[in-house]
This record gives structure tokens, sequence and C-alpha cells, in this order.
């Protein structure tokens, strides 16, 4: 009787920090002139985090693998009023070359006020795990080191400029979920170092910030090419999850959760009964289209 209690605070607390979160606004001022990176903008969130602070005015490096479609992207952020747009194409999967992006984006803009760390990648499908390690090593790569490995290149430009980290995480890194096994073990990572960094930020009153993204399904063209399919879940708009996070990291807030009923009260939920949102969330499962 006492945990459920605690559980039903926690979603009270929850609602009233939430509540005032969505009321709490945001002075376009704040971002005017500042200098952005956002990793995986060619298409998807990262493509329309970019477009949300191109219209407040911010400076715009891009970065992603395919060089057209971020010639595409920064002339459209132009139009929208960003300050500057460029780009530097780039392999995640290679640790240098991460290097060369945080690297470049300090030397072209003249320092950074936001890292936002967006991109995905591997060659892991969304299926059951079968032993191959290859796809287990390519996603810890490129899905957590390389997002330390831009914040460890960044991370003297941020401190000169008291900036913010934005991290993309997922469900996926606070509940373990299955078929996903590689992605998991990168999220996991993610929350565990990123959760540390603040910390360590805030002991030393540096006051630089760290917003970590927890990301339900949302409707971008490989989430859905992926597992559209193979769950029954409604996937949440890419657009408004742009605003969000664009929002949070703004306000400088230590987490966001998109959709927020989607997933904070499962992730309360979670430590008191287990088992039970285990198999509430298996239910979501397609199993016949899963290999």
């Amino acid at each position: 009787m006492a945990g459920v209690k605690l559980v039903l605070l926690s979603l009270f607390v929850g609602y009233t920090v939430n509540y005032f979160y969505r009321s709490e606004s945001m002075n376009p001022e704040l971002v005017r002139g500042k200098r952005v990176l956002i990793t995986g903008s060619s298409t998807g969130i990262g493509e329309q985090i970019a477009y949300e602070f191109a219209q407040m005015g911010a400076h715009i490096m891009l970065t992603a693998r395919r060089h057209q479609r971020l010639q595409e992207v920064a002339n459209q952020c132009l139009k929208l009023g960003a300050a500057s747009a460029d780009y530097v194409a780039s392999d995640m999967g290679n640790l240098t070359s991460a290097q060369y992006v945080a690297q470049e984006t300090v030397k072209k803009l003249g320092g950074l006020d936001y890292l936002v760390l967006n991109h995905i990648g591997g060659s892991a499908s969304f299926g059951f795990f079968k032993g191959d390690m290859d796809p287990v090593v390519g996603s810890i790569t490129i899905n957590f080191l390389s997002y330390v490995q831009l914040t460890s290149t960044a991370l003297r430009a941020l401190q000169e400029s008291q900036g913010s980290i934005v991290v993309m995480s997922s469900m996926s890194g606070r509940i373990g979920a299955p078929f996903t096994t590689s992605y998991c073990a990168s999220k996991f990572a993610l929350e565990g170092f990123y959760s540390s960094l603040r910390r360590e930020f805030d002991l030393q009153k540096n006051n630089m910030s760290v917003t970590v993204a927890i990301l339900g399904y949302i409707d971008t063209e490989n989430a859905v090419k992926k597992v559209g399919n193979k769950v029954t879940m409604t996937a949440s708009s890419k657009e408004d999850c742009a605003r969000e996070v664009v929002k949070a990291a703004v306000l400088r807030r230590p987490e966001l959760f998109y959709p927020y009923w989607g997933i904070k009260p499962i992730v309360l939920l979670r430590d008191w009964f287990p088992g039970l949102v285990a198999k509430f969330l298996d239910k979501f499962y397609i199993l016949e289209n899963i290999q």
C-alpha cells in the first residue's frame, strides 16, 4: 500500500512539474547569435532542431554523412532566419572524424554555445540478439563513444561560453527493451555518462548545463521504416519533439520526457512493478514480424 501511495505521489509531482515546465516561456532573444552544433541534422529530429534554432537567429553548424542533404538543410536554415548556416560531412563511426567535426565547428564559429548530440547509427537490425558482436561494437561506437568524443573535443569551448550539452536518449535508456539490445546498451551508457557529467558541472559550479531528452517513438523516416510494422505504438511528431527539445535546452532543464505521458509514468512505475511494466510494454510488439 505504501508503494502505491509513493507511485501516486510521484505521478502527482510529475504532473505538477510538467505543467510548470510546459507553461514556462522561452525568450527567443536568449538564442539569437548563439553558436550551435547539431549532429545527425540532415533529417528527422536533428533537421527539425536546426530549423527551431534557425528561426531564433542562431549560428548553425550541421553534420551528418550526406553532403547534398546537409546543403539543403543549411539553405533552409538561412531562409528561416539563421545568422549563418554551414555544415561538415562526417561519419560518426570514425572517432577521428567526430573529433574533426567539433574542431571545425569551434574554428569556424569562434566558439560553441550549444552542442546537440542527436545522431544514431549502427548495423543492428530490429530483432533477436543472435550473438554477433559487430553490431554491438558499431552501436557503442556511433551512439555512445562518438558522443563522448565530440563532448571531449568541444569541452573547453563550452566551458568558456558556459554553454549547454543536449543529448538525445530514449526510454530504451531507462528500461531495457527487447529486439534492440545494442541500441539499449548505448543509450544506458549515455544516461550514465551525461548524468555523471552534469553532477560534476554542478559541483564545480561552472554554470554549464546538460539536458538529456528521453524520447519515445517519433515519426522520423528511419524509425518508421525500421519498426513501423513491428510495433502497434503511435509515433509522435518529430516537429513537436524538436520544439520541446530546444525549449528544454534553452531553459537549461536537466531532463525532458517526450511524449511526457507516454514515458514518464512508465519509468516511475518500473521501479515498483517491473514485471507488470514489462508485460504491458511487450503487448506493443507484433512478434510475427520480428526475426
